[in-house]
């Protein structure tokens, strides 16, 4: 009897696991699914948007030779380095904005801070595209609407309100022990040491998920970037080309070379996670000793 009671639990055990990872393979098959479709339609032969079959009848390179070097249309190329440029520029601006203000706002006191806190979250409870009309007539009397200035507008566009997303980064400095900070100060550090030095190498993991994001934002953007491009083409983002390329005048020819464009805009964010997903690690073993 005492054999067969143990041997219960595993077996529940076993036959919960198995239920568990059959519901993970199924999860990861649907998640999947659509990825492995859009790069093995950026190798199909056939043209237009609509076959008959899931896989593809023949594969070929030249929708991405095409994609590269067909510039009598969309110029794909040029609106890649546009949207690079915009994007590392804003993440860089934008970490530093977020950073900031979250390290404000956790360690130092001051009379407008919770009355900042609170307008803040109401104002994150709306969508940033009801601002746009806004914003475009700012920017078109900056001049910042017209030829090059176009991604400076953008840049200040996507900048400009990062610091209101503080809430994350502000949580995560909140977990540091102010005594770190009170230690490095009565060693002579000043607030901008104490930040640099202290609060941000202890804080690797929201600091690169601040980078990401900071990132993504920009490269994905569709709204913003079609409404100060309007119909300058050598402006255009990868997000407004690719939607070009679903026009009814486009999509047929254009449709194989939209899906290998969606892969290759793909690979800047997939590398920038790969490079950083080691600082994925908590920084605060051994800060501090009792």
């Amino acid at each position: 009897m005492n054999t067969t009671a143990k041997n219960k639990p595993s077996s529940r055990k076993r036959v919960t696991n198995l239920l568990v990872h059959v519901l993970l393979a199924v999860l990861a098959i649907i998640w999947l699914a659509p990825i492995a479709w859009i790069v093995l339609t950026s190798f199909r032969a056939e043209p237009g948007a609509y076959t008959s079959t899931f896989l593809p009848q023949g594969y070929t390179l030249d929708n991405y030779v095409k994609l590269l070097t067909d510039r009598t249309v969309l110029d794909f190329p040029k609106m890649f380095g546009n949207t690079l440029i915009i994007s590392i520029v804003s993440c860089v601006v934008s970490t530093l904005f977020v950073l900031a203000v979250a390290f404000s706002l956790s360690r130092l006191r001051f009379r407008l801070r919770k009355p900042y806190m609170n307008a803040a979250m109401i104002l994150g409870l709306f969508p940033g595209f009801m601002t746009m009309v806004a914003q475009y007539f700012i920017l078109k009397d900056m001049g910042l609407t017209e030829g090059s200035n176009i991604r400076i507008g953008l840049i200040v566009v996507y900048c400009a309100c990062a610091g209101l997303g503080f809430q994350i980064s502000k949580g995560y400095f909140d977990t540091i022990p102010r005594s770190i900070d009170e230690a490095a100060i009565i060693d002579g550090a000043t607030k901008w040491q104490v930040f640099t030095r202290i609060t941000l190498p202890l804080s690797k993991p929201i600091v690169i998920y601040t980078v990401m994001t900071s990132f993504m934002a920009p490269w994905v953007d569709f709204i913003f970037a079609k409404v100060l491009c309007r119909a300058n083409a050598d402006q255009f983002t990868v997000a407004i080309g690719l939607w070009n390329m679903l026009q009814k005048e486009y999509i047929y020819q254009w449709y194989t070379c939209f899906a290998a464009g969606a892969v290759l805009i793909s690979i800047p964010i997939a590398a920038l996670f790969l490079y950083m997903q080691r600082y994925y690690v908590e920084g605060m073993s051994g800060a501090v000793k009792g």
